[in-house]
């Protein structure tokens, strides 16, 4: 476990805000930078083809394996810090911002349907020199370690899919109000944002105001590539060749899924067990659609128990 104790964030903003003369941004920087650090992680980039791919990976690394982490639609880099911080003393984290998210390249006309984003990850951990490694990917990037480990099983050692997409047979709110012309996963306008946090997450972390508006702002931001994105996956017409694609997968997976899912239901968890030979589930109580930053704790303590052979 971690031996770091991080000073709590509204004490850093508290400081920030005394010494004086920081602006939203500068706080927003300064709470990011500081999130990171604490997880032991720092900020990188690397050309890849002709993007620029940003991500974090450990301050310090060690002799442990290695981890890559694959966030989801809309998301980046940032939703693993959490669950970072609690395994940069043990492995060496790479977490990723995927073209189109963060602080990577956000072209519109890049492919964005699962099997391209396969084809991006692999390019971009063979620039990183990444040529094996435990996956963890949630939501979309649930669909894309899952399809990545079907694609590349020589260089996965094992899969945890948090929430994944890729299946759909059991609708969700989110179904409902995309048929309604209503997507919360993509902010458009003030307060869409506050939104977004309270529709994805059961268990919802403090978030200053200061750094919630600047996170607002940035969501807004890249609300062009994001609608490019959803329409991708949403019109691929993948899902039955999606179940036959992870029937391939031969390492061992582990699904864990929040029972109190707005954005994928909960139950289709099963028809990922049924799909994957080597696999098998969890089902967290009172979380949402992001294990890893409701439950970082829980979420780091499956991994260990899931790779030791523990049952999870």
């Amino acid at each position: 476990m971690k031996a770091r104790q991080p000073v709590p964030l509204i004490t850093l903003l508290i400081a920030a805000l005394f010494l004086g003369g920081c602006s939203r941004h500068s706080l927003y920087d300064h709470a990011i930078s500081w999130e990171r650090a604490s997880a032991g992680l720092q900020v990188a980039t690397v050309e890849v083809d002709e993007l620029t791919i940003a991500y974090l990976s450990n301050e310090n690394p060690v002799a442990g394996d290695t981890i890559v982490l694959i966030h989801g639609f809309g998301s980046n880099k940032d939703n693993w810090t959490r669950l970072a911080r609690e395994l940069t003393d043990e492995f060496n984290v790479y977490a990723i911002d995927l073209p189109g998210h963060g602080d990577s390249s956000k072209e519109l006309d890049l492919g964005y349907r699962f099997e391209d984003q396969v084809q991006h990850v692999a390019r971009i951990l063979d620039v990183l020199d990444i040529d094996q490694a435990h996956m963890m990917g949630n939501s979309m990037g649930g669909a894309i370690t899952a399809l990545y480990s079907a694609t590349f099983p020589e260089q996965v050692r094992s899969a945890v899919l948090f929430n994944p997409a890729g299946i759909f047979e059991y609708e969700s709110e989110l179904v409902e109000l995309v048929k309604e012309g209503d997507n919360p996963l993509i902010p458009r306008e003030s307060g869409d944002f506050d939104r977004l946090l309270d529709f994805a997450l059961e268990k919802r972390p403090f978030v200053p105001w200061p750094i919630l508006g600047v996170m607002e702002e940035k969501a807004i931001a890249n609300r062009d590539v994001n609608q490019v994105i959803f329409a991708a996956i949403r019109d691929t017409g993948f899902e039955s060749d999606f179940r036959t694609a992870i029937r391939e997968v031969t390492v061992p997976v582990l699904v864990v899924w929040g029972k109190e899912d707005r954005v994928i239901n909960y139950r289709n968890a099963d028809l990922f067990v049924e799909a994957i030979p080597r696999s098998t589930k969890v089902i967290l109580d009172d979380i949402g659609h992001a294990p890893m930053v409701e439950a970082p704790e829980t979420s780091a303590q499956l991994f260990r128990d899931f790779i030791s052979g523990s049952k999870p």
